[in-house]
């Protein structure tokens, strides 16, 4: 079923609703798996698309803060230190880091894409661009967490991994879930096909882009 775009003010108004989704990642595993009808219920890499979405939810903020301040999308010195970082804790977790850095290099053009594409739509309606600006810092500090626990995701899909028709088999059924349970708009759910589009192109061990 095709997705419709939400209407131009509802998608502004995610800036603020965003703030509610990202703090969504600090309830505990016990009490999210109650909420979405238990572990048993949730389809395999549900985890992982979940914290994907929650990620890119965090773009809303950052492109509000970005836009207060007259700030570039593109901040090469800090999409480094995330990249570094979790190939960093992979190793710690005996994960593959190559892998890692594949799809948080997806994960951070996707945080990008829903950023461009919020200033596109505030540069062609100005009324409706933001007029309170979060702070930086303090969504920036929100990612690195969700950073630490989608390490974490992408180490416990290894098994999945093993086999690309399972793995995508199971990521597009989770992606659809989270997408459906969030109610995502066009923007972010093609933020989050971008998010994703790494975890099981890099089965056993082939990058999508032939690279190593």
């Amino acid at each position: 079923m095709q997705r419709t775009p939400l209407p131009r003010h509802l998608l502004t108004s995610t800036v603020t609703t965003a703030v509610l989704l990202v703090g969504a990642a600090a309830v505990p595993p016990a009490t999210a798996a109650t909420r979405t009808g238990g572990p048993s219920q949730r389809p395999p890499l549900f985890s992982l698309a979940e914290i994907s979405a929650r990620r890119i939810a965090t773009g809303d903020l950052v492109a509000a803060a970005k836009w207060g301040a007259g700030e570039p999308v593109d901040d090469p010195a800090r999409e480094q230190r995330v990249l570094d970082s979790a190939a960093g804790q992979a190793r710690k977790l005996g994960a593959d880091p190559r892998l890692t850095r594949l799809v948080f290099r997806d994960q951070i053009e996707a945080n990008k894409k829903v950023q461009r594409g919020l200033h596109r739509l505030w540069r062609d309606h100005p009324g409706e661009a933001p007029t309170d600006r979060p702070d930086l810092d303090e969504a920036r500090e929100e990612i690195d967490h969700l950073n630490e626990a989608l390490v974490r995701a992408v180490a416990d899909a290894a098994p999945y991994r093993r086999s690309v028709t399972l793995c995508r088999t199971a990521l597009a059924v989770s992606a659809g879930r989270v997408g459906r349970d969030r109610s995502l708009d066009e923007l972010h759910a093609a933020a989050l096909d971008v998010a994703l589009r790494s975890v099981c192109a890099a089965a056993n061990g082939v990058p999508r882009d032939g690279r190593a």
